[in-house]
């Protein structure tokens, strides 16, 4: 389960690279909503795997990186909620600021880093 979701993840994390790339090279355009609302569903369901797969057994307590799942998951579900405050602006027809979408992505890519460490060296 955790390999599955650190695969779904990785899916979310291009998509949101993706979303970046058309909303740098636009100039601050609303990206396609398709595009956006399939990234969104895609990391909910990551993050949802994600939560059960730590429910399993521990692991990482070796090497060290037991805490690194707790840690992937607070990060991740952070970005979750900036994403939710990201819908809703984009919703309530505001601009979205950048720093709202900076955030967003560094503690998403921080938590899809911080997972990597976990399922590949845990």
């Amino acid at each position: 389960m955790l390999t599955t979701a650190f695969v779904i993840l990785g899916i979310a994390v291009l998509l949101g690279s993706l979303l970046a790339v058309l909303y740098l090279r636009t100039e601050g355009a609303a990206a396609p909503w398709p595009l956006a609302a399939l990234h969104g569903l895609v990391a909910v369901g990551g993050l949802f795997c994600l939560a059960l797969a730590l429910r399993g057994p521990l692991r990482g307590v070796e090497q060290g990186t037991a805490s690194f799942g707790i840690i992937a998951v607070t990060l991740i579900g952070s970005a979750a909620l900036i994403g939710v405050g990201s819908l809703v602006t984009h919703l309530l027809k505001r601009r979205l600021p950048g720093i709202l979408i900076g955030v967003h992505a560094t503690l998403a890519v921080g938590g899809f880093a911080i997972l990597a460490a976990y399922v590949l060296v845990g």
